[in-house]
């Protein structure tokens, strides 16, 4: 696919605003695969000696793909059945209501994120997610302290879940694996992403497999605020670590990085 240069500039052409544009961009991408690695491997350079700037790049993306998960959405997905036969809802029609209700939820809200994501930007996004993870949670985790159940705990539960829904469905849930991928660098992108779907499939595999005994050690109260926990955690990490990539080119990520 090398030299291919006509034909990278025409597609160029047609997705920039002007030619000089175009050109500025064909360069860069040059740039980015002409640029000698710091070792004779991609994953030597990658994980064994990597640069202050891949360095930094790739704890965003690991950082990234394992707050995803690790917040607890399986957990959610997964057994929220159980959730809302624990404040009372015993009919099996209710709970299937309000399971259909949280799905619906979910995939709106990741169309509101796909109208959001170039108009406010992917870190906004982000840190507004794992707030409202760690907000819906908290709450979430107090209705389900109440020891006597009602309708009432129960609708407060499922509103919960669905703010929980909501709040991961408009940043983390779509904007985890987008951000990542636009970091890394063109040369390192296949090897970088792969490394962060792993971290994300194996936190994945532990929050599902660990929810029931972990509700049964600090009750299932305990794992919510636990999660809510982590979310709080991921909103430091995206303040302090990810910079804003809107309106960067791909090529210009590991300029950004290295400020």
């Amino acid at each position: 696919m090398r030299g291919r240069h006509a034909e990278a500039r025409a597609v160029l052409w047609r997705t920039s605003d002007t030619a000089e544009e175009a050109d500025v961009r064909l360069e860069d991408i040059k740039r980015a695969f002409d640029a000698p690695q710091a070792a004779g491997s991609v994953w030597q350079e990658l994980i064994v000696r990597p640069s202050a700037t891949v360095r930094r790049i790739l704890i965003c993306v690991v950082g990234l793909h394992f707050f995803q998960e690790a917040s607890g959405m399986d957990a959610v997905v997964l057994y929220s059945p159980l959730v809302f036969n624990k404040v009372g809802m015993s009919a099996t029609s209710s709970i299937l209501g309000a399971t259909v209700a949280v799905g619906v939820v979910k995939t709106c809200f990741i169309f509101v994120a796909m109208l959001l994501v170039d108009r406010v930007g992917r870190r906004p996004l982000l840190l507004a997610s794992a707030g409202g993870v760690a907000v819906s949670f908290t709450a979430l985790a107090l209705t389900l302290c109440v020891r006597e159940t009602s309708s009432a705990s129960a609708a407060a539960s499922v509103a919960s879940v669905m703010a929980f829904v909501a709040a991961f469905s408009v940043g983390f849930g779509p904007l985890a694996s987008t951000y990542a991928a636009e970091i890394m660098p063109l040369r390192l992108r296949a090897q970088g992403a792969s490394l962060g779907m792993a971290v994300n499939r194996l936190t994945c595999g532990a929050v599902s497999m660990s929810f029931i005994s972990l509700a049964g050690w600090i009750t299932m109260p305990g794992c919510f605020f636990l999660y809510a926990g982590v979310a709080a955690t991921a909103c430091v990490f995206v303040h302090l670590r990810l910079p804003e990539t809107r309106g960067r080119s791909l090529e210009d990520m590991e300029a950004l990085f290295a400020k």
